[in-house]
């Protein structure tokens, strides 16, 4: 599934899909998963209904069920050539991005 194609609801829906899958996959409870990641078994169960939980529960709950690697990757910049290089170090040393003037 093309994840470009789908508006940010379902997305979510489909990651929560695969969280709850891969979780029974392992044939580990929730109450597994919240002991093994230190949340609480109604924040795996919202997590998996697609509720609002909090980014760092998120990635407690993801790496318990492996996918640390896959947490790293997701916004590492994307360098092609040595000017992507050379463009990603010296944005990493600004704080702000300047404000573009629209009066013309």
């Amino acid at each position: 599934m093309d994840l470009m194609l789908n508006t940010a609801a379902d997305i979510v829906k489909l990651l929560c899909d695969r969280l709850r899958k891969e979780r029974l996959a392992r044939q580990m409870t929730q109450a597994d998963v919240a002991a093994r990641s230190g949340v609480g078994v109604n924040t795996v169960s919202n997590l998996e209904a697609g509720k609002n939980v909090g980014f760092e529960n998120l990635v407690k709950v993801a790496m318990v069920l492996g996918y640390g690697e896959a947490l790293e990757g997701l916004f590492k910049p994307r360098i092609d050539s040595l000017d992507d290089i050379l463009r990603y170090e010296k944005s990493a040393a600004r704080q702000r991005v300047k404000r573009k003037n629209t009066d013309a």
